[in-house]
């Protein structure tokens, strides 16, 4: 017995030091400017990925080629990068005025040129983080690559085999045939090492408007390149820009974005007013605000909960818009991010609404007393601490030095779970920042018995901030899951929000001290299940109750201050 929890602590140690190595590594590569992914200065990332086997990435220490791994990050790269020799990462430099015409990732924003048919810029404005995410998905595609690349190479000389030869033709016909398709994909799948079933369940995903057979043409490419590697030694290249380099951690596009919020406050008379301030998304506010007013009729036939659940699908455009038109015209202001942030922001007058939310005693406040809600989309990682600490700092008008009236901040957001499933709440009391000694315990509003309940599951406990969810294994959760840590859940942002709080309040002044904290996070996996991580695919509907639970419970406080 002994011995097991020996063995499985000395794995949870190996794959700590291998997070450990991986960020001192990164941050190396991008002081050095350059490096080479599957050269001797790329060993490391290489090395330390596959010892740590993330949940995400599957099967990387295996000699088959991780399906659902590939899918998660080519959903979060550029299209097109697998077909790139040389990948430069860039700062906001000027792209946006050019004739490139900007690529954004489904699941990243973050705005990407192709430069050249051998070139990709990647726009990174959003910190750190930014750059971890970045670098492991590149590792891990890279790795994916070789492993094609080893399937099909028969000789020093770059002589392939059949399959390849096969695949290859596919690749270059403009128009396949239902039945070349599926010659393709027998041949694709030896050079994988999976089943025609995998292939062909996997294909269509991978599927674009512009090209239904894009994953034919990513397997070919990665391939192609590993193959000119090896044989031609043209190897990938991935460079740091200069302007990157000189502006990272100087705070430019957080500054930019929260005096462009402070300006609007303040040209509007609401910097005075009770300010909340709320990370979370950019509709559930906005639908639970103003969806009694908006959609009265639909109301009567249908609960509130089913239709946020119709606000949530993609193909009910007029539904939101209808709220959308409410909302604008009743108090909220949308402010589009032009600083590189990617953050958006909505502001909320709560003297134009008609009825507070569960707040019977709104309507006789002074309009004065009304609390002003600011809402910022969600931060990454890092930058939860640049976005917040700039927007709680003082803003310069006019040669004054004015305050933002900070009364709450709430944060709200997905986060994996440790016990439980997807769409289940985790109440945090601490956030513990993954590979230091911080830790940031605090009181938090939010109470687990605030949303029991309603047939979700509700875990109270301390949360892990990881330094990138990618990088996350069994053996690293299970032994902070067991531990005295007591920790629930792991997300990215919570200790960063923070220390940028508890700085403002407790030692600059900058926002009173009693501020009141409120942090809810739903579940979007399980990264110790099987088949319920990240890359097993999204909430879906799942999410919408949880959502609309922590969003009613944040707006209750609030109106009830």
């Amino acid at each position: 017995m002994v011995n097991l929890k020996l063995m499985g602590r000395t794995r949870a140690q190996e794959s700590t030091n291998a997070i450990e190595r991986m960020y001192i590594t990164m941050r190396h590569l991008f002081n050095r400017g350059f490096y080479k992914p599957m050269g001797i200065s790329g060993e490391t990332l290489r090395e330390s990925l596959l010892t740590l086997r993330p949940e995400i990435y599957g099967s990387i220490a295996e000699e088959k080629v991780e399906l659902d791994g590939l899918l998660y990050v080519i959903e979060r790269l550029p299209k097109g990068i697998e077909q790139c020799q040389y990948i430069n990462l860039t700062s906001d430099e000027g792209y946006a005025n050019s004739h490139f015409k900007p690529i954004i990732p489904p699941k990243r924003r973050r705005n990407c040129y192709r430069i050249d048919e051998e070139q990709m810029n990647i726009e990174v404005t959003r910190g750190r983080s930014e750059i971890y995410d970045i670098l492991t998905h590149l590792t891990f595609l890279f790795i994916e690559s070789h492993k094609i690349m080893r399937r099909v190479i028969i000789d020093e000389e770059g002589s392939v085999t059949r399959d390849w030869k096969k695949l290859e033709e596919a690749v270059k016909k403009e128009n396949v045939t239902q039945i070349e398709r599926e010659i393709a994909l027998t041949h694709t799948a030896n050079i994988l090492g999976r089943t025609f079933k995998e292939v062909t369940t996997m294909y269509p995903k991978f599927m674009s408007p512009e090209n239904e057979e894009r994953f034919l043409h990513i397997i070919y490419w990665l391939g192609k390149l590993a193959i000119e590697e090896v044989v031609k030694n043209n190897k990938r290249i991935v460079t740091f820009s200069p302007v990157l380099r000189e502006r990272l951690g100087h705070h430019i596009h957080g500054e930019i974005w929260a005096d462009a919020i402070k300006q609007y406050l303040v040209e509007n008379n609401l910097m005075h007013r009770p300010i909340h301030i709320i990370s979370a998304n950019m509709h559930s506010v906005m639908n639970t605000l103003y969806s009694p007013e908006a959609l009265k009729t639909e109301l009567k036939k249908k609960s509130s909960m089913k239709i946020y659940e119709e606000l949530s699908d993609a193909g009910n455009g007029q539904l939101r818009n209808k709220v959308m038109k409410v909302a604008l015209d009743n108090g909220m202001k949308f402010i589009e991010d032009t600083s590189g942030t990617n953050i958006d922001v909505q502001v909320f007058d709560t003297a134009k609404l008609k009825s507070g939310f569960r707040s019977a005693d709104f309507i006789n406040k002074k309009n004065d007393e009304k609390p002003v809600l600011i809402v910022m989309d969600y931060a990454f990682g890092e930058q939860a601490y640049e976005t917040m600490d700039e927007m709680l700092k003082p803003y310069n008008y006019e040669g004054n030095e004015i305050h933002l009236n900070a009364v709450s901040i709430s944060i709200m957001g997905k986060a994996g779970i440790l016990d439980g499933g997807k769409g289940d709440i985790m109440i945090p009391s601490a956030h513990l920042f993954e590979g230091t000694a911080d830790n940031y315990p605090f009181y938090n509003e939010l109470r687990k018995s605030d949303l029991e309940g309603n047939d979700i599951k509700v875990v109270d406990g301390t949360m892990i901030t990881v330094l990138g969810t990618s990088l996350q294994n069994k053996d690293v959760l299970r032994f902070f899951q067991e531990s005295t840590w007591n920790v629930v859940g792991l997300e990215m942002e919570g200790a960063h929000y923070q220390k940028a709080i508890q700085s403002a309040s407790r030692l600059r002044g900058n926002i009173r001290e009693d501020v009141k904290v409120r942090y809810a996070y739903y579940a979007s996996d399980n990264p110790l299940e099987t088949g319920s991580t990240l890359a097993s695919g999204g909430l879906g509907t799942s999410g919408v109750k949880p959502t609309y639970l922590i969003t009613e419970k944040i707006l209750e406080q609030i109106f009830n201050s």
